[in-house]
């Protein structure tokens, strides 16, 4: 019986905090029901009391998105909590986030605060919240460089004051795989109510690492992923949500667990966030890049040709791929090429064929890539 991971999209929130993205309320609304198609179970949909804008963008998404949880970010103070549970008021199911930095770093540089003073502080801002709903998340930021003790006490006592999700965040990119499945591994066996909170994993992809630190979350017992379309967010961005989705679905061998994704949604969904927030997704990104399923060498054409998953691991359809792509270029070799001529309707005797490859290599060699109009004029040389 598969386990339940539960996806949380922070697109919205975290996402648009890349330099040089804002997204306007009516293409928040469009991203908020293509995630909803997707099969996301939150939406982060902004940080209510930082703007009217924003304030606006989470009202309406409360009001206008069902079938999902919608979720706003506070800090750990009354009036942000109060603000945010204003704009979650039309939501059919709300959520509201809120929490304070955890390591020695934070706490000393950015709040200003003592262990104690921090703790207490969080703990206030969750019984708050739970006048609103019963539905709440608390973020212990930079906790991939904190004090281990201290984060099992925080944990603990966020629990009791009534905390149903525990956002643990490697806020930095710090942190290894292995070291962040042993963070989340060591909450469990050393929180005694860690069981009555749902885990979360929040990573950054600061050192490249972000995908393989969520999934080791996952190993080490979180069951929540936050994570944005296309890993777009702060600095070198947030977890790809579909780079998670995959990593679990395509290795399910290895963790037997699911969550209520439609892949196929997947590459219309990174399309739609590219264009609107004009955050151009490079070529070879995993999972949905134009080249994920592109194929130019010779040895590499031949053997998909052959059987598909001698080089891919992934259906492209799986993903709402139409198919793996055939590139021609000076690497291609005679399967690819006949390939492609077969596909154009051509069929050649084996000598013929030979002169059109020849002269396919020399053309090849001036071009970063052969398309269907140069195949025409080669073969009717």
């Amino acid at each position: 019986m598969n386990q339940r991971l539960f996806v949380f999209d922070t697109t919205l929130r975290d996402g648009e905090q890349s330099p040089g993205v804002r997204l306007s309320l009516d293409q928040k609304l469009e991203i908020g029901h293509q995630l909803v198609r997707l099969g996301v179970d939150i939406i982060e949909a902004g940080f209510p009391i930082s703007s009217p804008g924003d304030f606006e963008s989470v009202n309406t998404l409360a009001r206008e998105l069902k079938g999902v949880t919608i979720c706003g970010l506070t800090r750990a103070r009354q009036k942000d909590i109060e603000v945010a549970a204003e704009a979650l008021a039309p939501a059919e199911r709300r959520r509201i986030h809120t929490g304070l930095g955890v390591s020695q770093n934070h706490l000393d540089n950015k709040l200003r605060m003592t262990k104690e003073q921090a703790l207490e502080t969080g703990v206030n801002a969750v019984k708050c919240a739970r006048q609103f709903t019963d539905d709440i998340e608390y973020f212990m930021e930079d906790s991939g460089r904190a004090d281990r003790d201290y984060v099992y006490k925080v944990v603990e006592e966020v629990i009791k004051a009534g905390a149903t999700t525990i956002n643990v965040p490697d806020t930095t990119g710090y942190a290894y795989p292995d070291e962040y499945r042993d963070l989340m591994a060591g909450i469990l066996n050393n929180v005694p109510n860690a069981d009555k909170a749902i885990l979360s994993c929040h990573c950054h992809n600061d050192l490249g690492m972000a995908t393989a630190n969520t999934v080791a979350g996952v190993m080490g017992g979180a069951r929540q992923v936050e994570v944005t379309i296309n890993g777009i967010g702060e600095r070198a961005g947030n977890t790809a949500l579909e780079e998670v989705v995959m990593a679990l679905y395509v290795r399910r061998d290895v963790l037997d667990i699911a969550t209520r994704i439609d892949t196929t949604q997947l590459l219309a969904t990174s399309r739609l966030v590219s264009q609107l927030t004009g955050m151009l997704v490079q070529r070879n990104k995993a999972v949905v890049g134009a080249n994920a399923y592109a194929h130019s060498s010779g040895i590499h054409q031949d053997g998909v040709l052959k059987e598909r998953s001698t080089y891919e691991i992934i259906d492209p359809s799986l993903v709402g791929a139409a198919k793996s792509e055939i590139i021609l270029t000076a690497r291609s070799g005679r399967h690819g090429l006949k390939h492609r001529l077969q596909e154009l309707g051509y069929e050649f005797t084996p000598e013929r064929f030979e002169q059109i490859y020849s002269k396919f290599l020399e053309m090849a060699d001036t071009l970063s890539e052969v398309g269907d109009e140069h195949l025409r004029e080669l073969v009717a040389i």
